[in-house]
C-alpha cells in the first residue's frame, strides 16, 4: 500500500511536473569578447522537453563511489537493450518503498543515521521528503526529476521542473560570499559539448536532503553537474544501470514519454557531489534523459490532497496572513 502510494504521488507531482574535477568557480570558456552569435553557434542545444521515466532517479555510476541506494528495491528484468520486461517474481521488494541503505560506505556516521531513521519512519507508514511536502527540492535531489525543460539563452539557461525553477548565470563566478538558497548559486560554462554548472550554497531548510532517502547535507555541499548528448548505444550502459535500480513508470500513466523506440539522442547529466560534513568523499551518478513525447503542462504542488501519509497532514508552505 504505501509504495502504490508513493508511486502515484510521484507521478501526480511530477505529471503536472570518470568523475569530474571540483571547482569553486566557473569561468568563461569562450572567449571574452566573443559576440552573442559567436557564443550560440558554438554551443550545443540542450533546449527543450527532457523525460526520465523512472522512479526514485539517480543512476548509480559504472565504477567509483555512487548515491545512497534503495534497501527495498525489487531485482528486474531488461533486455540487452536496458529496456524493462518485467520485475523478478521470486523477489519481495518494493522499489517504490524509499529505504536508504544507511551501511553505505560514502556515508559519515551522523549521516548514516539519519539516513538509517528515515527509513525506519518510511517503513512505519511514509517518511517526508521535499517532493512529498511540496518543498523546493535542492540540489541534486532535483536532477532525479522525472522531466525537466531547458531554456537556453547566451547569458543564462533556466531548467524547469514542474512548477520549480533554477537560474544559471553563464560565463560568471561566484560572488565571493554566497546567499544560501533553495538551489544554490550556479554558475555555468560550455567546455566544448559538454554544459558544466558548478553550484554551492544550497539552502540548509526543512527537509534538506540531497535525494528521496533523506540523505542530508551541510552548508558545505558543493555540486557539479555536466550535460552532454549522447547518442543511444553511448547511453545504454546508463540506461541499463538504471533499469537494475529504479522503477519504470509504465508508458501511458503520466501525461508525456519517451519518444518511441527511445533511440535517438539523450541528454545525460553527470554529476559529483562533495560535502565534507556529510560524505567520506565524493560520489557521482547520472541521470539520462530522452526526448519527451507530450506537452509541458501547468502545474501548482500545493493545490494537491496534502496529506502525505498515514493520515498525517504535510508542511506545505503557508502564508501568515492573505495576500489580499
Amino acid at each position: 500500500m504505501y509504495g502504490q502510494r508513493y508511486f502515484l504521488l510521484s507521478v501526480t507531482l511530477v505529471a503536472a511536473a570518470t568523475t569530474p574535477a571540483l571547482a569553486q568557480s566557473a569561468s568563461p570558456k569562450v572567449g571574452v569578447g566573443s559576440s552573442d552569435a559567436q557564443i550560440v553557434a558554438s554551443s550545443p542545444d540542450f533546449s527543450g522537453m527532457w523525460v526520465h521515466p523512472y522512479f526514485p532517479g539517480f543512476e548509480p555510476p559504472a565504477s567509483g563511489p555512487g548515491p545512497v541506494v534503495n534497501k527495498k528495491r525489487r531485482r528486474q528484468i531488461f533486455d540487452a537493450d536496458g529496456r524493462f520486461l518485467r520485475a523478478n517474481a521470486a523477489s519481495t521488494g518494493d522499489p517504490t518503498l524509499l529505504v536508504g541503505d544507511y551501511s553505505s560506505a560514502i556515508l559519515k556516521p551522523g549521516a548514516a543515521e539519519i539516513v538509517k531513521k528515515q527509513g525506519e519512519t518510511e517503513l512505519s507508514g511514509g517518511a517526508p521528503t521535499p517532493h512529498n511536502q511540496c518543498w523546493p527540492e535542492g540540489v541534486p535531489f532535483i536532477i532525479g526529476s522525472i522531466v525537466m525543460q531547458v531554456l537556453q539563452q547566451t547569458d543564462k539557461i533556466i531548467i524547469l521542473y514542474g512548477d520549480q525553477v533554477r537560474h544559471v548565470r553563464m560565463s560568471e563566478q561566484h560572488p565571493a560570499v554566497v546567499t544560501p538558497s533553495w538551489y544554490g548559486d550556479s554558475v555555468g560554462h560550455y567546455e566544448g559539448d559538454t554544459l558544466v554548472i558548478d553550484t554551492v550554497g544550497v539552502m540548509v531548510g526543512p527537509f534538506a536532503m540531497v535525494d528521496v532517502y533523506g540523505t542530508p547535507h551541510s552548508p558545505a555541499l558543493h555540486v557539479v553537474e555536466r550535460y552532454r548528448l549522447v547518442d543511444y548505444e553511448s547511453a545504454k550502459d546508463a540506461l541499463e544501470r538504471n533499469a537494475k535500480e529504479n522503477f519504470r513508470i509504465p508508458p501511458g500513466i503520466i501525461g508525456f514519454d519517451v519518444e518511441p523506440n527511445n533511440i535517438g539522442k539523450h541528454l545525460q547529466v553527470q554529476f559529483t557531489v562533495a560535502d565534507e560534513n556529510a560524505f567520506t568523499v565524493p560520489w557521482s551518478a547520472t541521470v539520462t534523459y530522452g526526448r519527451a513525447m507530450g506537452e509541458w503542462t501547468e502545474y501548482v504542488c500545493a493545490e494537491n490532497p496534502h496529506e502525505y501519509c498515514a493520515g498525517r497532514d504535510a508542511t506545505v508552505p503557508r502564508a501568515d496572513k492573505p495576500d489580499f
